[in-house]
């Protein structure tokens, strides 16, 4: 393990050195803009990834947060920034695939308008409700809303709540009421008021509520189990074709040199190999889930196409 790290950083190292294909690299501190506010999970993995490329390429990297029409002020920001790399996008699912079918019309394009870097972490949300709701898994819940879906109601505070909440809808054949937030701490709260009966929460945040005892778990919404809470089932073992599986990655502006992007991308592969590093994204409630600047400007495509699917699943009308 050590052997390799090793030759990542010192293969990062060189790509970055004097004649190498990042020469141009400036030597002014590097801006990773971050399209929601601080305390946010995204805000989290930033500075997470700022500080391991910081220590690893020799160069400050400074997070600054511009949140803001759900994320496109940000997004914006970078794309007409100079192809430098010395300002870098911490980037969402939403970000680069949602919200081109959110806005009829988006201020960027998220596959011509970048640099693919690469995919640092992938993440989900859980659904939760009270402590004292009679429903402790997916299938209660569900027959309970089957039974009397009128008194119930389920609240969302981010675009993809509202799609984890309209998949659940059409997979489980229920029709609660759905109820939008300005954010997802508004949702829980009122949750946890009784105001209304459950909402999807990130990963990172339901855990802690969980363990404060404040909301309880009944689904993971990724087609899978995940490591940081593997007695949680997901839902897709209550309903077929369940998946609400989120990520974050880093991409820079349209026509950065291929040797940045190698360079930023081999530092993070090496940082996401080092355990201290995975412990600290498990606090946050991502997990590790590397992808090359290749590979992963071709996820970016594919994914716009399939949250285009969810949008019009979930009917929501662009803005």
């Amino acid at each position: 393990m050590r052997h390799s790290l090793r030759i990542a950083v010192l293969a990062a190292s060189a790509l970055l050195g004097a004649g190498g294909p990042a020469h141009a690299y400036p030597t002014k501190p590097v801006t990773i803009v971050v399209p929601f506010p601080a305390g946010s999970q995204t805000d989290m993995v930033a500075r997470i990834a700022g500080a391991e490329l910081e220590r690893r390429l020799g160069k400050p990297f400074v997070v600054e947060n511009k949140p803001g029409a759900s994320g496109s002020i940000a997004a914006k920001y970078v794309a007409d920034s100079a192809p430098d790399g010395s300002t870098l996008l911490l980037t969402t699912a939403a970000i680069q695939a949602m919200n081109k079918s959110l806005f009829k019309q988006p201020s960027y394009d998220p596959v011509k308008d970048f640099t693919p870097v690469a995919q640092i972490a992938t993440t989900s949300m859980m659904l939760m409700t009270r402590p004292d709701f009679p429903a402790n898994n997916v299938e209660e819940l569900v027959a309970l809303a089957r039974k009397d879906g009128n008194a119930m109601s389920a609240g969302y505070g981010s675009s993809g709540a509202q799609i984890a909440l309209a998949l659940f809808q059409a997979r489980a054949g229920t029709d609660v009421l759905a109820v939008p937030y300005k954010g997802i701490p508004n949702a829980v709260t009122d949750v946890i008021g009784k105001t209304i009966t459950f909402t999807f929460v990130d990963v990172g945040n339901a855990l802690r509520f969980q363990q404060g005892k404040q909301l309880k778990p009944l689904a993971i919404a990724s087609a899978q189990r995940s490591r940081l809470a593997p007695s949680v089932p997901s839902l897709s073992e209550s309903l077929k074709d369940y998946n609400i599986t989120s990520w974050y990655g880093l991409v820079g502006p349209k026509a950065m040199p291929d040797g940045v992007a190698q360079a930023l991308a081999q530092a993070l592969q090496a940082s996401l190999a080092d355990a201290a590093t995975v412990e600290k994204l498990a606090v946050a409630g991502v997990e590790p889930a590397y992808m090359p600047p290749a590979p992963f400007g071709k996820h970016i495509e594919n994914e716009v196409d399939n949250w285009a699917r969810l949008v019009q699943l979930a009917r929501i009308e662009p803005q």
